[in-house]
């Protein structure tokens, strides 16, 4: 972690909450550049946001205060470093809806919970699009201030140059442009309601049974039906046909309550909104996987492409795109049936840790929500003798005392077995990622000496890309 950065964050915790700064922990990167830090003291904890785009900065910041006074679930702002590019917000946890979804589902059986916390979402939504939109000065903000003509050719210009010129597919661009604009000018309206942009599952908090909302700075003035869509034909939440059609009749009721909502002119236009979000997705794919190579976006892929299929099977737009109708027939064809686009994500990545029970299990950073913990603990622990005390499970010293005075070696033999199958599977059917964590007191000894013999084994059995991590070892040097 950058020191400067380091301190200014804790020179701005010390100033909020008036406790020195005990811990520091970078968060996972998502599709932004901004960086993520959860900070702790004695008593207090708070989200660190550090992000060079202070425009942004300013938004997210003017915005949270004018949602929160109206009374919509964001996370409270604590404290700003303006010319630092640094603000502090309430710590929401680690649950997303997606995260809940991914948990409580067997295949298309989704749980009565799950669904609950949907509807909540999308009632807080109706709520924030057309009463969040009063007194909010959106021209101060964005430019354009709405979704209009400009907005949507950035969009599907976005498709067409990081996803649809690499994939490589032959097509006419006259044609194309042609199409496009025809469905510009279908969707173009004058919209009076506050477009969340990219409301979807990763950007809605779980606590305390309740859904809170993050990363709205995107937000301006355009319809309704975007961020419904946003939410309902997210990619890699993969809802059935069914619960989309009953969230989105759900919501339909709900921004009834606000507005005089004529549903039957809502939905004419609500698949064609499916169409332009799904193609702004897969140009954001193609620009963060393929280009950036953040793996969850390439994971996502064939979630979106299924997606367009569904779209071109079932519904019938009012309007005639016969060019990028054929576009999208041969691009599905073509990539689900042969997923080239995959690549580096056909290798499957393993990532290997240590940590300390004291500090918690390690967050998976793929975006999955889980993977193997193993509890080392039961093992007979080096770190009670005095010699061994500051060394570690890589040390010649306490190897020798694994084998000679603990059952180690037993369990790592039944660790190979229970991996193995998993490995062999995971690269059968193609998945990305698999996490395996490794327990102890300390994270020293025990689950160090775990986490180097599996990953060794592992990397010598199988074509993986192997990522090791020590936790406590890499963050006591950080420290020094």
């Amino acid at each position: 972690m950058n020191k400067e950065r380091t301190e200014n964050i804790q020179k701005l915790f010390k100033n909020w909450s008036g406790e020195e700064s005990i811990h520091i922990e970078a968060m996972p990167q998502s599709g932004s550049d901004r960086q993520y830090f959860r900070v702790s003291g004695n008593t207090k904890q708070a989200i660190a946001v550090y992000n060079v785009w202070s425009k942004e900065n300013k938004t997210f910041i003017n915005y949270t205060r004018h949602f929160r006074k109206i009374g919509v679930n964001l996370p409270d702002f604590f404290a700003e470093d303006h010319d630092k590019n640094i603000y502090l917000l309430e710590d929401l946890g680690d649950k997303t809806l997606l995260n809940f979804l991914e948990t409580n589902r067997k295949g298309d059986d989704i749980s009565e919970k799950v669904i609950e916390l949907y509807k909540k979402s999308l009632s807080g939504l109706a709520f924030m699009q057309i009463k969040g939109i009063n007194g909010l000065d959106i021209e101060k903000y964005h430019s354009p201030a709405s979704f209009d003509k400009q907005a949507m050719k950035w969009d599907l210009q976005y498709f067409k140059y990081c996803y649809l010129k690499p994939s490589k597919l032959v097509f006419d661009e006259q044609l194309l442009e042609n199409d496009f604009n025809s469905l510009i000018n279908y969707l173009s309206d004058d919209y009076d309601f506050f477009m969340f942009r990219d409301f979807q599952s990763r950007n809605i908090m779980i606590k305390n049974d309740e859904v809170y909302f993050i990363d709205y700075q995107g937000g301006k003035r355009g319809p309704l039906q975007y961020d419904v869509v946003s939410l309902l034909f997210q990619a890699k939440a993969n809802l059935p046909t069914v619960l989309r059609e009953e969230l989105l009749n759900y919501y339909i009721s709900e921004a009834s309550k606000y507005t005089n909502l004529d549903t039957a002119k809502f939905k004419e236009k609500y698949y064609a909104f499916v169409l332009i979000r799904t193609l702004q997705v897969l140009g954001a794919y193609g620009f963060k996987g393929l280009y950036e190579h953040k793996e969850h976006f390439i994971t996502s892929i064939p979630f979106a492409l299924k997606n367009i299929s569904w779209l071109l099977n079932n519904i019938s737009l009012p309007i005639e795109l016969r060019h990028l109708n054929d576009i999208l027939l041969r691009l599905t064809e073509k990539q689900l049936n042969k997923p080239s686009y995959q690549s580096e994500a056909d290798k499957l990545t393993i990532r290997i840790q240590s940590f300390s029970y004291k500090r918690g299990i390690p967050e998976d950073p793929s975006g999955n929500g889980g993977g193997f913990v193993f509890d080392c603990r039961f093992i007979h622990n080096p770190g009670r003798y005095q010699p061994y005390k500051k060394l570690t499970g890589r040390d010649e010293a306490v190897i020798d005392f694994f084998k000679e005075k603990s059952t180690i070696d037993h369990f790592v033999k039944k660790v190979e077995a229970i991996v193995d199958e998993a490995v062999e599977t995971y690269i059968e059917r193609g998945f990305a990622n698999l996490c395996i964590n490794f327990g102890c007191t300390g994270g020293q000894h025990r689950s160090v000496y775990s986490a180097d013999y599996i990953a060794k084994h592992l990397e010598s059995k199988y074509p993986v890309d192997i990522i090791l991590h020590h936790r406590e070892q890499e963050r006591k040097k950080w420290k020094n």
